[in-house]
Parts: C-alpha cells; structure tokens; sequence
C-alpha cells in the first residue's frame, strides 16, 4: 500500500515534486503584487514618515525621513518584481521581511499593551484602536518558506543555478543553523518585542558556543 505504484509513498512524492513548482510560485505572486502597489502608491503619492519617524524601532528611526521613504519605496518596487520572477528570492523575501516588521512596529502595533490579551486585539484587519497587524502578519509568514526555500523550480534563482552547474543543495539542519539564524531573527523580533527578541539572539550564540564545546 505505502510502496507500490499507487501507493502513498508515491502520491506523497509527486504531491512534493508538484509542490516544488506551485507552492513558492502561489506565495511569489501575491507578494509580489502587494508589495510593488504599495511600492507604487509611495512612489505616486507624499512622503509621511516624518509624521511616524519617532515610532520606528533602532536604527531605522536614525535614518532621514526622506531616505526611509525612497529606500522603503525602491525596495518595495525592485523585491516585488523580484519575487515576481524569482530572482534573488532569499535576499528580497528577507529584505521586505524586516521592512514589513518596522512597518508594523510604526504604523500597525498596539501603542499601548500591557499584556497578551491587550496585544492580540490589534490582531485585526480594521484599526479599533488597538492596533492592525493582522494583514502585515500574515504577509510575513507567507515570506518565511521564501526565506528557507528560496523561489521555487519556476524561478530565475533556479534557472541561474543551472546555467552555472551549481550543485543541487542538500537540505539538513544542525546546530550551526539555528544558532545563525536565531542571531539574525532576534533583532527583528525586538523590534516588535525587545525581551523575546533578546533571549533569542542570546540563544543563537549560546547554541554555536555549546555546539564547539561538545565537539
């Protein structure tokens, strides 16, 4: 049952085989429109964050107002075509990944929690008062497999790979992965939540030092 022809085995095969294709191309597409619009009504309308700059998380509140807004707009404009095409995927996804974060710490997060049950009622697509990161949340999960899988079969990234014989990567997890990339990911979530986020880019060193010491 589980080895022949017909079997699950097989049909979970071809449904991972399938899913190479169609699962990054589905998330590429609407990410790629959501972003270039909103590329597009920056790059056609006013700048306004000089009216939120203070609300920015470090280090983006350093920078100038008009330097945010061209750099938000043009990384909006180039990752949506990017993502659209699957170029540079990783890059891209995790550029927006952290633009999207410091949009919602600005613009979309609670101003004022005092716990869980506080912060999730900004878990919400119309503002009440209590923030709305309902949508900017989920277009990050939706970056997270382009982060870890990049774009998919039907991609540039892929079609480069090719054309250089680049061997095909051998997926596999172990302690150095997660120690980077806990190092990298906290920042980006103290942004949003300065104890968890600093606990978890404490965790990635601790987890590289422990993985020496145990060699």
């Amino acid at each position: 049952m589980f080895d022949s022809k017909y079997g699950l085995t097989t049909w979970r095969n071809r449904l991972e085989g399938m899913g190479a294709w169609v699962a990054p191309l589905g998330l590429r597409l609407v990410l790629a429109w959501e972003f270039f619009e909103a590329g597009r009504e920056k790059l056609r309308g006013e700048n306004w964050f000089g009216q939120i700059m203070e609300a920015f998380p470090f280090p983006f509140d350093r920078i100038p107002a008009d330097l945010s807004w061209t750099m938000a707009t043009w990384f909006e404009l180039i990752g949506g075509i990017a993502l659209l095409i699957g170029m540079c995927t990783r890059f891209f996804a995790a550029s927006l990944f952290v633009l999207t974060v410091v949009a919602i710490a600005a613009v979309h997060w609670p101003t004022d929690w005092m716990g869980l049950a506080q912060l999730a009622q900004g878990y919400a697509i119309s503002d009440a008062g209590a923030g709305n990161y309902k949508l900017p949340l989920i277009f990050l999960v939706m970056l997270v497999p382009l982060i870890f899988h990049g774009g998919g079969r039907l991609s540039i990234d892929v079609l480069a790979a090719r054309l250089a014989a680049m061997p095909s990567p051998k997926p596999h997890d172990d302690a150095v992965g997660w120690g980077v990339v806990l190092l990298l990911s906290g920042p980006v979530v103290a942004m949003l939540l300065p104890l968890p986020g600093a606990l978890i880019a404490a965790a990635g060193p601790l987890l590289l030092l422990a993985r020496r010491w145990l060699r």
